[in-house]
């Protein structure tokens, strides 16, 4: 089972420059999302596996954390660095950090 980190522990490793995949669907994404994610809905991440980038490690981001350790767990296995966001893109949210609307992709 893949680990976990909190927001808190995710916007520092985003000030670091790290790479976060956002697994939730498009509509959720366009309602809020944290800048300069990655969407890869959890339904196409094995469609793409070979657009991600392995020499790093992947923060995984959902809405509350259910879909991304999913989605962490299968890149796991599949030889990806992966760690899902404990409470998601709400937690984000409620803590006040930063984030973007609309279709930017």
């Amino acid at each position: 089972m893949a680990q976990e980190l909190t927001v808190t522990q995710l916007a520092v490793e985003r000030e670091r420059g790290a790479t976060i995949v956002d697994v939730r669907e498009v509509h959720e994404y366009i309602e809020a999302h944290i800048p300069g994610v990655l969407l890869v809905p959890l339904g196409t991440v094995p469609d793409a596996v070979d657009a991600l980038p392995r020499d790093t490690t992947l923060y995984v981001i959902c809405r509350s954390g259910v879909r991304s350790q999913y989605a962490a767990d299968y890149l796991i296995d599949n030889g990806f660095d992966a760690v899902s966001v404990a409470g998601g893109t709400m937690a984000w949210l409620q803590q006040g950090f930063d984030y973007e609307t609309g279709d930017d992709r």
